[in-house]
């Protein structure tokens, strides 16, 4: 059972606890995101930039993260 816990974290270089922190914030800026385009939605002049700005930096940050877990496992077999 804790293997199905493990599978993913451990195959993006990530202990669980590692992942649930940054999963949890990748999901509340999200949240963040798209609470800021419902404002925006209703007031166009707020917000006009937020939601393309936090989507932008959740990719940069997302796709460094992939280089690093493609590199992770050869890493633990080097150890």
């Amino acid at each position: 059972m804790l293997d199905a816990f493990n599978r993913h974290p451990e195959s993006v270089g990530e202990t669980y606890g590692e992942h649930l922190a940054q999963a949890g914030t990748f999901g509340t800026t999200m949240i963040a995101a798209g609470a800021a385009c419902l404002v925006h939605a209703i007031f166009p002049f707020l917000f006009e930039k937020t939601a393309s700005q936090c989507v932008q930096r959740l990719h940069a940050q997302m796709s460094a993260r992939g280089r690093a877990a493609e590199t992770a496992p050869r890493k633990a077999l080097q150890a």
